[in-house]
């Protein structure tokens, strides 16, 4: 499942992130803000009617990310 399917308040963990071509600076920016394989991740908040952004937190560190963004994020959920 990708970031942006988490349910808000769901617990997972960072499977990878999808690198779309060779050198892809989105790929490169996610894994640089922590977005690599391991780590904890949740969506704490979302925008009105499913829209954008997303608030999301890895680590203990949160983000605001586009959904186009968090759907480049493959995670795996934990049960919580």
């Amino acid at each position: 499942m990708t970031l942006s399917q988490l349910a808000k308040g769901a617990r997972a963990t960072v499977a990878e992130v999808e690198q779309r071509s060779p050198g892809d600076p989105l790929a490169r920016r996610l894994r640089a803000l922590g977005f690599v394989g391991g780590e904890p991740v949740r969506v704490v908040g979302t925008a009105p009617l499913g829209g954008d952004p997303i608030l999301v937190q890895v680590g203990f560190t949160r983000f605001a990310l586009r959904r186009s963004e968090a759907e480049r994020v493959r995670v795996e959920q934990v049960d919580a």
